[in-house]
């Protein structure tokens, strides 16, 4: 999509038939490419009237030329508003002989849901966090707010109470090669039951769609928060979008507090808020020429599935510090807090090279840190928000219809939930696993120590209680999770996308931030692979913590250019190949050297070259157990144990343990997981 700097015209006046030789007249909306998603009674249309001098628009019948402006390229961009909950017709005709085009718009109430489904209840409010009026769930509505900041010379924003001051230490922004005014507009309200930040620099003039201020370039960066929680409440964080980085250069930045997977674990529902905020971002400054995706950990995990399963909310996306979708992460988090039980109680004698043997990671830190961390959320009460009351919080005696703090709460419209536990159905599954398999043929545990490990580590039940039985997936999660690409399979949008995974490495990073290694962008590349036959729309460069800020930059950058290449190219070629084909020359896999040097070369698993080095791979207890790189099986089928598999030898007795063990069989990674299917195709909707 191009963007002309768009004029405020005086009103059009149809002429006569006679001097209007034009083509057909073609309307859109710009607001929303889906004009069958539109939400909050309001939508931005562009008329096309093909050479046309005089054409009338009306909403439902109701003539509202006069809310369009001829734009520079010929075309007419107008805000329709007084739209209706359900379908409407906005119509465009020539003023003489011709045909008319219609658009139908269907719209949804602002507060939501548009295609994520029902919505959670109960849903407890935030907005004083943001500094807006207490709200009232469960739709948690605030009136908006507009606040104004400046950026200081000594590197810093303060408040501005007047947006017309010129404060002694205002720094200056640099957009398009022009210097203006540091000064940043930020405007705060509720969309789809969440807090939305908008943050732009700031002209002096009011926003709007037809004069786009002059201090904006004329792109989006859109930034997504981490963590992965039950929800049942607002949340008091957004993404973020007081932005330096992105500020600095002329980007307006968009976010919303479910654009923060800590608030709201579902990619479903972040995906609607998204396109709900972005909606109102284009019709508030104007079309917006692209739209970069920005966020580490559940905020590249947001990137990753909103790319792939709603295209078209963001562009092209820089996720940090990535993972490749909650299911795919619960398996090893889960194994952890395992792992950690097991190696305290009957594994205790297993030394702390046998325990980071078996774990995979480069420390066992990371098990630590899983457990410590994220391992509660499959919990039913140990990681509630402190917003959700005690009250109201489950409990299976007193309180057994109360909120249960279990992240997959967030999918119970995908995944569905079992009438015999109350409990949504989960995917999480370990039957079959051989834990510390490639350890055992390594020679790092003996196989009495295997033996006893597998016999021993048990799993955890439909509340996250550890149990002595192996975790054991719902059939239909599993069949959902496939189905509905809630386990990103890589095969719908992410082929049309431009990817920059920025790979800050942290494997030894200590408690809390170890839990990101960096294995995870190789699973999604080879997902990428296996779906596509090719991963040259995703470049990984890693870096050291210290180079954050150099490699955000740069990758910033490059994107740009990216995008910016691929929308020149108006051949008639699929969008797939003009995403390979306009890849930056610079842009490449590689890392950042000590120096601050960035070099080019071919990452790989096992590591190789001067970034492996630097920069290696370890695994996770999945790897370890013998699953592949792509990481998408739930649920393995299983194969009979047959002991000439294992380079080792056993007992008659651990024979036997190991056969009660595994008494169905152990896992087959040969084979596809169980429920594995294609993808039902993007866009898909869960209700509205």
């Amino acid at each position: 999509m191009t963007l002309m700097a768009a004029l405020a015209a005086p009103l059009f006046v149809p002429q006569s038939a006679s001097a209007d030789p034009g083509g057909p007249i073609v309307i859109s909306s710009v607001s929303n490419p889906r004009p069958d998603l539109v939400s909050g009674g309001q939508v931005l249309v562009r008329v096309d009237p093909s050479g046309r001098s005089g054409v009338r628009v009306t909403a439902n019948g109701q003539d509202v030329t006069s809310a369009f402006h001829r734009q520079p390229d010929g075309s007419l961009l107008g805000l329709v508003t007084g739209l209706h909950v359900g379908s409407n017709d906005i119509t465009a005709a020539p003023a003489g002989h011709g045909g008319s085009a219609t658009l139908k718009v269907v719209d949804h109430p602002g507060t939501g849901p548009v295609f994520s489904g029902p919505q959670q209840q109960p849903f407890f409010c935030e907005t004083q966090a943001y500094g807006l009026p207490p709200a009232q769930q469960p739709l948690c509505s605030a009136p908006t707010q507009v606040s104004y900041q400046y950026r200081t010379t000594a590197g810093t924003f303060a408040a501005l109470a007047d947006p017309a001051a010129r404060p002694a230490d205002l720094a200056t922004a640099t957009v398009g090669g022009r210097k203006v005014p540091y000064i940043v507009r930020i405007e705060r309200g509720t969309i789809d039951r969440a807090v939305y930040e908008i943050a732009a620099l700031h002209d002096g003039s009011a926003p709007s769609p037809f004069t786009p201020d002059s201090s904006w370039n004329q792109k989006l960066v859109y930034t997504f928060g981490g963590g992965c929680n039950a929800g049942y409440h607002q949340g008091a964080t957004t993404g973020g979008v007081l932005n330096d980085l992105f500020l600095s250069q002329g980007y307006a930045v968009a976010s919303s507090s479910l654009n923060v997977l800590d608030n709201n674990c579902s990619p479903i529902i972040s995906a609607e808020a998204a396109m709900m905020v972005k909606e109102h971002f284009v019709e508030t400054y104007g079309p917006v020429l692209h739209t970069i995706g920005w966020g580490g950990s559940g905020g590249a995990i947001q990137q990753y599935d909103i790319a792939e399963s709603y295209p078209g909310i963001v562009d092209g996306i820089i996720p940090g510090i990535s993972f490749p979708d909650p299911l795919t992460t619960g398996g090893p988090v889960s194994d952890c807090r395992l792992l950690n039980r097991y190696f305290a109680g009957p594994g205790a004698s297993f030394t702390p090279a046998q325990r980071l043997a078996v774990s995979g990671y480069h420390d066992y830190g990371t098990c630590i840190s899983w457990d410590a961390t994220f391992a509660s959320r499959a919990t039913a009460t140990d990681s509630c928000n402190a917003a959700i009351p005690v009250s109201a919080r489950w409990d299976p005696v007193t309180n057994p219809g109360g909120v249960k703090c279990n992240s997959n709460e967030q999918l119970v419209n995908q995944l569905g939930r079992d009438p015999q536990t109350g409990f949504v159905r989960s995917p999480l599954d370990s039957t079959g696993i051989q834990y510390g398999l490639q350890a055992l043929k390594d020679g790092q545990i003996t196989p009495a120590q295997f033996v006893d490990l597998n016999a021993g580590i048990g799993g955890l039940d439909y509340t996250g209680k550890p149990v002595p039985q192996r975790s054991a997936a719902d059939p239909v999660a599993l069949a959902a999770s496939y189905a509905d690409d809630i386990l990103n399979s890589a095969s719908e949008g992410l082929r049309t996308t431009p990817i920059i995974d920025q790979r800050t490495d942290l494997d030894l990073a200590g408690f809390g931030n170890d839990i990101h290694t960096s294995e995870w962008s190789f699973t999604m590349r080879q997902r990428l692979l296996d779906a596509n036959g090719t991963a040259g729309n995703q470049v990984i460069i890693e870096n050291a913590p210290a180079q954050a800020g150099l490699a955000s930059a740069y990758e910033l950058d490059a994107m740009d250019r990216w995008l910016t290449a691929i929308e020149a190219d108006t051949s008639h070629r699929p969008l797939s190949a003009k995403v390979l084909a306009h890849r930056p020359a610079d842009l490449a896999d590689g890392c950042y050297l000590p120096s601050g040097q960035r070099v080019q070369q071919p990452l790989t698993v096992p590591s190789s070259g001067q970034c492996g080095a630097l920069y290696p791979v370890a695994a996770n207890p999945r790897l370890v157990a013998g699953e592949n790189l792509a990481m998408d099986v739930l649920k393995c089928r299983l194969k009979p144990l047959n002991f000439h598999d294992y380079p080792v030898t056993f007992t008659d007795e651990e024979k036997q343990r190991l056969a009660a063990t595994f008494a169905n069989g152990v896992c087959d990674y040969g084979k596809r997981g169980v429920g594995a299917r294609k993808p039902l195709g993007t866009w898909r909707s869960y209700g509205g």
